[in-house]
């Protein structure tokens, strides 16, 4: 049997919960991601294979050869597998700081949202905490690369000053590749000049 996503996602918490120690069948259900509403799961055994695109979607491989769709929902599922489910990962917490032009200060508003995203990223100890920073497209792509890297390096600087362990949190910049909105190059864009913080 295979999954393959859609999206890039983790398995267990997109919860292909796969219950191979369930003899005399193993069977897949694909959970709700709000951070990646279109994943999707293939499961496949011996050339047949069910498709899983929506929440609570379900497959059963009962042996090679033979995979079966199933209708689920969210009630069964937490009926079936409330246990499992308790000891899931919480989700990915997902959020955006955004800077002045040309340098790693943060803009006013992202200041002022600062101490939240600390205080809501220590409710999560002993997770990792990724700083992916980021550029518009004023500059070139070398010193984009080298802005990006000097805006999440800042605010990873802020969390180890605030008390979180260092080794926890890490600081990449992707530049200018990613945009939330794509320009032309040379022109400004706010909401490019950004860095995006993933507490899991």
């Amino acid at each position: 049997m295979t999954a393959a996503g859609a999206h890039r996602f983790t398995l267990a918490s997109a919860m292909a919960l796969v219950l191979a120690g369930c003899a005399p069948a193993t069977r897949v259900v694909l959970l709700p991601q709000p951070d990646v509403p279109a994943a999707a799961v293939t499961v496949q055994s011996k050339g047949a294979q069910v498709v899983l695109s929506q929440p609570y979607d379900s497959a059963q491989v009962r042996r090679p050869g033979q995979v079966e769709p199933l209708r689920t929902d969210a009630a069964e599922v937490k009926r079936r597998y409330g246990q499992l489910l308790a000891v899931s990962p919480a989700p990915t917490q997902r959020f955006a700081l955004y800077f002045m032009p040309g340098g790693a200060q943060l803009t006013p508003e992202s200041t002022a949202e600062l101490s939240d995203v600390l205080a809501r990223a220590g409710d999560r100890p002993g997770g990792e905490i990724v700083v992916i920073g980021h550029t518009d497209r004023v500059g070139s792509v070398e010193s984009n690369d080298t802005l990006s890297l000097q805006r999440a390096q800042a605010v990873r600087q802020l969390f180890v000053e605030r008390g979180f362990d260092a080794a926890r949190v890490d600081a990449v910049g992707r530049g200018e590749r990613e945009p939330v909105v794509p320009t032309d190059d040379e022109v400004p864009e706010p909401r490019n000049r950004r860095v995006e913080i993933l507490v899991r």
